[in-house]
């Protein structure tokens, strides 16, 4: 057999199996960058293709491809727990101290369904039909096959357990300054706070699953909007909470998106206008860095579940509601729970009324997936 060291952050490879090894990378470049022209339904991994995963994890595909870093950024061993959050933070875009974006920002190009989507788990289970149509995936991160099995994702069980008492939900909001269109100043009723507090009552009135609401601000310092460490700040009160709740297994983390002043994320369903909704996965890498040992998340799979078949069952009931699902480089906290969800619920270009009548849309779906 091979013999595989790793020492130094350089990894050796015994001389006769170099051939195979470059072999395998290749495939997994094609994998990474053209998945479109790559992708086979592929039996179990050899020997080298285990090898060749396990050197990824630490050396980044871009760099063994192209002999240098993919970004300018440094690599992680260099690089600072503090610079890390700060890209964490970069989720959306910047806002003033008075919560409003900052800068002219170009507009979303929102995706055109130009075909009936096809929900069968045999069309999902092509993962290039999968990643065009249901996923879009920014710039600093990537996925692959492995990453991305729908059959594996939509069998995962994401029922709560409704024999034991207590909470199973917990709704909270990192950016708990993010307000609409039309929000009233110093009203958090009209702010993601209030979208938050009329979600939990739907969920604990109107479907029966117990909810709770965390109304701590994380994106607030010295009376001004700092939205730089949300995640790490909201990071302990969470797990405090879940601590103090063992009976909750889910968590909602729900946001309203940044966008530029002239894209509407809007549609109609039932003759009512409705904010689109985004559901968001950090998946704990980047394209620079790989995998960040400072942001594990090992229920990354999970999330993808959880997110896919929402996403799935929104698409079934009311087309048109959610956006792509949104895949990018850190965690953003979801590695609290397995039943973990970032929800992007509309803009600040959508009025309240918007948002609220999404929100009855999101409660039946979640009842659908985990009730």
């Amino acid at each position: 057999m091979g013999v595989y060291i790793l020492y130094n952050g350089s990894i050796r490879i015994a001389d006769e199996f170099k051939g195979e090894i470059n072999e395998v990378l290749q495939r997994e470049a094609e994998n990474t960058f053209m998945s479109n022209l790559a992708y086979v339904n592929r039996e179990k991994k050899n020997l080298q293709e285990w090898v060749v995963n396990r050197a990824m994890e630490m050396l980044p595909l871009g760099s063994y491809i192209n002999g240098k870093a993919v970004c300018e950024a440094e690599v992680e061993d260099e690089i600072t727990y503090e610079m890390i959050l700060a890209k964490q933070a970069e989720d959306e875009n910047e806002v003033d101290e008075n919560g409003k974006l900052v800068g002219k920002e170009e507009p979303i190009q929102e995706e055109v369904k130009k075909e009936t989507q096809d929900l069968s788990v045999e069309k999902l289970k092509d993962f290039e039909y999968l990643r065009s149509h249901f996923y879009t995936v920014d710039s600093s991160t990537f996925v692959n096959v492995e990453d991305l099995q729908a059959n594996k994702l939509l069998s995962k069980n994401m029922k709560l357990n409704k024999n034991q008492k207590g909470p199973k939900i917990l709704i909270y909001h990192t950016h708990s300054q993010e307000a609409f269109a039309d929000s009233i100043p110093g009203d958090a009723n009209t702010t993601v706070v209030g979208v938050g507090r009329y979600l939990t009552k739907l969920l604990n009135e109107k479907y029966g699953i117990e909810t709770l609401h965390h109304e701590g601000i994380y994106d607030m310092q010295d009376g001004k909007v700092d939205r730089t460490r949300a995640y790490e700040r909201a990071k302990g009160n969470i797990q405090k909470i879940l601590r103090d709740h063992p009976s909750i297994e889910m968590v909602i983390d729900l946001h309203r998106d940044g966008v530029g002043e002239n894209t509407r994320l809007v549609t109609e369903i039932n003759g009512k206008p409705a904010a689109k909704l985004m559901f968001f996965n950090g998946m704990s890498r980047t394209r620079t860095n790989g995998k960040l040992t400072v942001l594990q998340n090992p229920y990354i799979q999970d999330n993808l579940a959880l997110s896919l078949q929402m996403k799935i069952e929104a698409e079934k009931r009311y087309p048109g509601l959610t956006r792509n699902i949104y895949l990018k480089g850190y965690r953003y906290n979801m590695h609290m729970k397995p039943k973990t969800l970032l929800i992007e619920g509309g803009a600040q270009t959508n009025t309240v009324a918007e948002i609220m009548n999404s929100m009855n849309y999101l409660a039946e779906i979640l009842n659908a997936v985990v009730g």
